[in-house]
């Protein structure tokens, strides 16, 4: 059984930059650089069924050509309770419209829908017992963030094993924007 999600590779010199961001925060579990990407639609554990429905379906996506993507900070969700720190990405009303076309074509396959807010970033790492003040002391240090820009060409429909911090992924399809 497959579990499935489909996400914006991250280009090599972009994962580079961001890998400098590694290290200095107690309780993270670092995310692999090759593993660095962005989730458009988490689908999660499908069989084999399921999976076929959901890769033929997301080859009728609308074609908008290709995406421009700003990485443009540092943040973490979780609040006092922190989860994961990412690089976030400035607003893109194309990747959102990319996203929300996914979230209709996922339901569409009888799949629930996504509960959670889309917010476009990059996980860094996972946290587990780190405390708030050491996130916040974390991402203060690093506050000089230099913008980093790329173009997306495709998105891709990635599998992963169970594991603990994810990874590693694996390219099922890929889907050409243009």
């Amino acid at each position: 059984m497959p579990r499935l999600f489909t996400g914006i590779e991250i280009p090599a010199d972009i994962s580079l930059a961001l890998s400098g961001y590694r290290g200095g925060l107690p309780g993270a579990r670092w995310v692999e650089p090759e593993n660095y990407h962005i989730t458009l639609r988490f689908i999660g554990d499908v069989d084999e069924r399921m999976a076929d429905d959901v890769c033929s379906l997301l080859g009728s996506t609308r074609r908008r050509g290709p995406l421009t993507i700003t990485i443009d900070g540092l943040d973490s969700f979780g609040g006092r309770k922190p989860r994961a720190v990412f690089a976030r990405t400035s607003g893109s009303p194309a990747l959102s419209e990319l996203q929300a076309e996914q979230e209709q074509l996922m339901r569409q396959v009888g799949l629930a829908p996504e509960t959670r807010k889309f917010t476009p970033h990059v996980t860094l790492a996972r946290l587990k017992n780190a405390s708030a003040l050491d996130v916040a002391d974390y991402i203060a240090m690093r506050g000089h963030f230099p913008k980093l820009t790329f173009t997306a060409e495709r998105f891709v429909l990635y599998s992963s094993r169970a594991s603990v911090g994810g990874g590693p992924y694996v390219i099922e399809a890929a889907y050409p924007l243009a």
